[in-house]
């Protein structure tokens, strides 16, 4: 009996570049902040998205009405996955590495599963548990807690890693809220609201950053716009409809599956385009979170959907 993937590859490979995009991004994010204030990329970044999905969120309201009294859950949804977690993203990554932040991201299957059993009364098993656990300790090694006990650490990596897992934390936290409005609502509908809450949010903030350094804007060069363009059209619409689609004509579960190529594109990136380099703690951290990742979601059977457009 021949493979699904050899039947029908078009929805795999539209899997993997999604995943790839999103793996790429966690590099792109870091080149181009070093010529874009945080705030005002991500400003740029999501009124971009935005201006993009607006014929398709049109076209599905005029299937589905939102209703009032969704309207403070689908905001605190954009609040959470769009306004801090990519405020907490774009702020570590500028004081980590790509790398770690990559793999520090492994940190959300893990925690949409603790945060589902704990808040929806899904079913876990102890397998997920002990997953969860072995990511964690994974987690701490590559925070620095080993460097911290022995006051070796440099403050500013330690607090780009806990900036990072922040901005885990707030998507699993948004995610969480969402998985009551999926049934209700596409993920276009609560995806495009959050862009829509991410750029009137990132507005003041940038207007800010503008007043304190009118000249940034004179210091971007083509890399910082084909960046800034590549966040805007790859990592976040064309990968989100590449998901979609593919999840479609798949599982959730393959699908999900296919989200751990992230780290490995990143780090392959970081080591070509940043010069980064992997450390043997990294590679016990790294090997730990990995691992406890698959066993934190294996027998998830209904390992829920979350949109991914706006994940970094």
């Amino acid at each position: 009996m021949s493979s699904p993937i050899i039947k029908r590859p078009i929805p795999y490979i539209a899997l993997i570049l999604a995943h790839i995009f999103w793996g790429a991004n966690y590099v792109v994010a870091k080149i181009t902040l070093q010529e874009f204030p945080p705030m005002s990329l991500a400003l740029l970044r999501f009124a971009i998205a935005s201006l993009l999905l607006v014929p398709f969120f049109l076209a599905e309201t005029k299937k589905v009405k939102i209703e009032k009294q969704d309207l403070p859950k689908l905001i605190a949804v954009g609040v959470l996955i769009i306004v801090l977690n990519i405020t907490f993203f774009f702020e570590g990554i500028k004081r980590t590495t790509a790398i770690d932040a990559s793999f520090l991201s492994l940190l959300i299957p893990m925690l949409s599963v603790l945060l589902g059993w704990w808040f929806l009364k899904e079913k876990i098993y102890l397998v997920n548990l002990f997953g969860i656990a072995l990511g964690l300790v994974g987690t701490l090694v590559i925070i620095g807690l080993p460097q911290l006990i022995t006051g070796t650490i440099s403050p500013q990596m330690l607090t780009g890693n806990i900036l990072i897992v922040l901005a885990s934390v707030s998507w699993v936290l948004g995610a969480t809220i969402s998985k009551n409005l999926v049934g209700k609502y596409s993920s276009l509908i609560i995806t495009a609201i959050a862009f829509l809450v991410g750029t009137v949010a990132f507005f003041i903030p940038a207007a800010l950053e503008y007043i304190q350094n009118p000249g940034w804007i004179n210091q971007v060069t083509i890399l910082g716009i084909t960046g800034l363009v590549f966040m805007a059209l790859l990592a976040s619409i064309s990968a989100y409809f590449l998901f979609e689609w593919g999840l479609s004509k798949t599982s959730i579960m393959v699908a999900d599956l296919f989200q751990y190529i992230e780290p490995f594109i990143a780090t392959a990136l970081a080591i070509l385009l940043l010069a980064e380099k992997v450390s043997h703690q990294f590679l016990i951290g790294g090997a730990l979170i990995a691992v406890g990742a698959y066993l934190g979601t294996l027998a998830k059977e209904a390992h829920h959907r979350h949109h991914k457009a706006h994940r970094v």
